[in-house]
């Protein structure tokens, strides 16, 4: 049993080296370097609010006057949390536009997640549809006489009522043109699937305000996240002895195995690993990952590659952040387990989570239910003095143009393909590391960035729905 027992340790020791050994091994000994050093006053600086030299939210309380519609349109949303907030504040414009009255949206049960949360689980439906009440005509269901017009009865065949064409970033003129002939029709259009079918240029200043209003004002989460998001920020908060409430960074690390095998990045797991995640992305989405063309090196080179948790934890520390900083890890699965967070607890070890934060009563209601779990992690990110993505998916750019829309606290933008050079130099040394990531991010903190052309509106909400002026139309 004993010599088993050491054979099983020895394979288990060797796996772990194989399969999650961190890509940034040869910086080991960081974590005493961090330690023992100081950035004077920069850290401190870290906390202050970003300059955005005069924008602010400039949303009137209403975009436009709202006229009696008999027509009804549905929309089915796929995607995780994000994905299907930017598809909701897209659907209400969409409305708008067709002078429809917009069913409270249906969210898809998520494929990865398998989560089956519904809009009223995660957002207060109320005050959704009382605060868009002069802009657009929302309803909880249909009436009676389209009882038939359900995501069963559009599974099942072709359905003269359903879209299912809606190209991506379509224009206001091809639901004109291709959804109203329908609701004259018929009365009502159900459009699926429905995610990213919104343009974000050549749509009216009226109805990109329209899209501001939804997104970062009438989506409110329900008082079961917000209630237990409070209590977990009160509790970063919570004062040592007679010291100043605490400050605390918000780490959203998606380290997940569906992340990992999306971005056809190579973590260091070697052949094992990347014999897994191909048949991972094979199963899930048919092997359709538009990074998997370039090569490994192509990808870590060009920025592509989410940074890893030992990536993350460094790039904090040489901003200036160190042991005595308040990290809340906003995260659902980590790849790789518990094995690839010990780097990153071993620099901050004040990190902390929602297991370790909330009691299990208080998390009861988030179990197997990833979007309530995703909201909560948004509204903790929200409240934080400081936030860093380590991939830049929807959470990422959902939280970032928040954040920039509210103005109050600093948000790091990483530069992806500085960090992935930075990191790829494994002979470099602790302080050249420190100053080219501090320096190469002293304009990436949150300051206001105007969106370009192409670019979302939820991440940048700048000029569209925000103003430099001393004259600014604020809603409530």
């Amino acid at each position: 049993m004993v010599q088993l027992l050491i054979l099983f340790l020895f394979f288990s020791i060797l796996v772990y080296f194989v399969l999650y050994a961190p890509r940034v091994f040869l910086f080991y000994f960081f974590p005493f370097v961090v330690q023992n050093s100081s950035r004077s006053g920069e850290s401190a600086l870290l906390w202050h609010p970003p300059d955005n030299d005069g924008w602010a939210p400039c949303l009137r309380q209403s975009v436009g006057s709202i006229s009696s519609s008999n027509f009804y349109l549905q929309v089915f949303l796929e995607g995780g949390l994000n994905q299907q907030r930017m598809g909701v504040c897209d659907a209400v414009a969409v409305a708008k536009i067709l002078n429809a009255t917009l069913v409270v949206p249906h969210l898809d049960v998520n494929p990865v997640w398998q989560d089956s949360s519904s809009f009223a689980d995660i957002y207060d439906v109320d005050y959704f549809i009382d605060y868009l009440a002069a802009d657009v005509k929302i309803v909880k269901g249909l009436p009676s006489e389209f009882y038939w017009s359900t995501r069963e009865y559009y599974a099942t065949g072709f359905r003269a009522t359903r879209v299912k064409d809606a190209p991506v970033h379509a224009r206001p003129s091809w639901y004109v043109a291709n959804v109203l002939p329908i609701l004259q029709s018929y009365g009502v259009a159900a459009i699926a699937p429905f995610s990213h079918r919104l343009a974000f240029d050549e749509v009216p200043p009226e109805i990109q305000k329209l899209r501001c209003k939804v997104n970062f004002h009438a989506l409110r989460f329900v008082k079961a996240i917000t209630s237990v998001g409070d209590v977990i920020v009160s509790r970063l908060r919570q004062a040592q002895n007679d010291s100043p409430p605490s400050k605390f960074v918000a780490l959203h690390l998606r380290f997940d195995k569906d992340m990992a095998a999306h971005s056809a990045c190579d973590f260091g797991g070697g052949r094992v690993e990347q014999l897994a995640l191909a048949y991972y992305r094979h199963k899930v989405w048919q092997g359709r990952v538009p990074n998997s063309r370039l090569t490994v090196q192509q990808l870590r080179l060009l920025g592509k590659c989410p940074l890893t948790p030992e990536e993350a934890g460094l790039t904090l520390a040489a901003l200036g952040f160190g042991p005595h900083t308040r990290v809340y890890l906003a995260s659902h699965q980590i790849y790789g387990g518990e094995a690839r967070l010990s780097f990153l607890k071993n620099i901050f070890p004040l990190m902390q989570d929602k297991a370790s934060l909330a009691i299990d009563a208080e998390l009861r209601p988030f179990e197997r239910k990833a979007s309530l779990s995703a909201a909560l992690d948004y509204y903790v990110c929200l409240k934080s003095d400081f936030f860093l993505s380590a991939s830049p998916g929807n959470m990422h750019n959902a939280v970032i143009g928040h954040r920039t829309y509210q103005n109050v606290q600093k948000t790091l933008r990483p530069d992806m393909v500085l960090l992935s050079r930075l990191f790829s130099n494994s002979s470099m040394e602790w302080p050249e590391f420190q100053n080219r990531v501090y320096n190469g991010h002293r304009n990436r903190l949150g300051q206001v960035r105007l969106r370009q052309p192409k670019q979302s509106i939820y991440t940048y909400p700048a000029p569209d729905c925000m103003c430099k002026s001393n004259i600014r139309h604020r809603i409530r």
